[in-house]
């Protein structure tokens, strides 16, 4: 039987609880709204098909991977899918690919007031709503057993998500049933709290007096592709801000295991990997020059590259070497923030406005810094002017 006494040892993909015949297993939310697998002793056989089925350890299954992942640079030809995707849209081109064929996809979009879960899409409308990021760990409850029924039935699927989700789905749906499967990971910097970001909504609402009507967690349109603001469209105005980017980015509320994550290599657990391309400029200085945005690709198995090689008439494509491709969390996980336990115990007996405000403020007080040095420069070469 699964029991996880420390929190860092489990991802939250749910495969656990999607093996156990006995619907022993639930899935609950901790003080943050993670979700951890709970068993009904009284249900509970003890098969140990739950601990069989864990991939979030570092012998996860990496027989199907090629030697070395094949990396690209990628923009898609249509520019309308770059401007609203959030880097250069390879993601839609294998999802288009996917539901010509008549299967189907499973992505992140919202439910509820944009409450974070991962969904089912038939159409390329329905696909549509996966585009962009979401800064937020996705529910995925009762999502696994879809995808295998969908799989059973001879369907086509192409799954995305990050790769502790990618792997968990992979151990549960088997070799038999992988053929038709097609994984799709994201280079991951960390998954956010879906209660901190449930409450930030509620206290941009609440500043703002009115609903929030649309939400981008990296705004391109407004601010180019290499930008980290966020936008929240009000009935009246838009609201820019970067207070929730700030927290995560600084590891405050991601999912304690995100600091010890196993998949942060480039032997990554599914077909094909996808991601914004920092450092684009090294492979083509021309690609990009726009800002509008540009995908870093790994082909990862020998069912990825059959994949991309489909869809390559849909893309600008630019081979690119590994070494000129690795971003931080390709090559280690996000570093835990120290305080990280505090911010929670914090949140847990103050609230989120007191969170926000204690560990918060450092960004206004950061950009007090840097605009005060910046002015230092300044009258310092413009002294060095009027002495010469």
């Amino acid at each position: 039987m699964i029991q996880i006494t420390n929190k860092a040892d489990c991802c939250g993909c749910t495969a656990c609880a999607s093996v156990c015949t006995h619907k022993a297993i639930s899935m609950e939310p901790d003080a943050l709204g993670f979700l951890y697998p709970k068993v009904n002793k009284d249900k509970c056989v003890d098969c140990g098909l739950c601990e069989k089925v864990c991939a979030f350890h570092p012998n996860y299954n990496k027989t199907l991977n090629l030697p070395e992942p094949k990396v690209y640079a990628v923009r898609h030809k249509n520019i309308h899918e770059i401007e609203t995707s959030r880097s250069g849209a390879a993601f839609i081109a294998i999802s288009d690919y996917v539901l010509e064929q008549g299967g189907v996809v499973y992505g992140v979009g919202y439910t509820d007031h944009f409450r974070v879960v991962h969904k089912r899409a038939t159409t390329k409308d329905e696909r549509n709503e996966f585009k962009g990021s979401k800064y937020v760990q996705s529910d995925l409850r009762d999502i696994f057993p879809l995808v295998k029924q969908d799989l059973k039935q001879g369907l086509m699927v192409l799954f995305s998500g990050t790769p502790c989700q990618t792997a968990g789905l992979a151990s549960y749906i088997g070799k038999r049933l992988r053929e038709k499967l097609i994984l799709v990971d994201i280079v991951c910097h960390g998954v956010p709290s879906p209660y901190i970001w449930k409450d930030y909504l509620n206290y941009l609402e609440k500043k703002q007096g009115a609903k929030i009507l649309e939400v981008n967690f990296r705004d391109k349109k407004r601010f180019g592709w290499a930008s980290h603001y966020e936008s929240y469209r009000f009935p009246q105005r838009i609201e820019i801000t970067t207070d929730f980017t700030y927290l995560f980015f600084r590891h405050l509320m991601s999912r304690e295991s995100c600091g010890k994550c196993y998949f942060s290599n480039t032997i990554r657990p599914s077909d094909i990997t996808i991601g914004d391309f920092w450092g684009w400029e090294k492979t083509d200085p021309q690609f990009n020059q726009d800002n509008k945005g540009c995908s870093l690709v790994f082909i990862n198995t020998i069912q990825g590259n059959t994949i991309f090689n489909l869809i390559k008439q849909s893309l600008n494509i630019v081979p690119a070497q590994l070494k000129n491709s690795l971003q931080p969390n390709l090559q280690y996980p996000s570093p835990t923030h120290p305080k990280r336990i505090k911010f929670e115990q914090d949140y847990q007996k103050k609230g989120f406005e007191y969170v926000l405000k204690k560990y918060g403020d450092n960004w206004w007080k950061q950009n007090i810094r840097k605009y005060k040095s910046d002015i230092r420069r300044k009258i310092k070469r413009v002294l060095k002017h009027i002495l010469k």
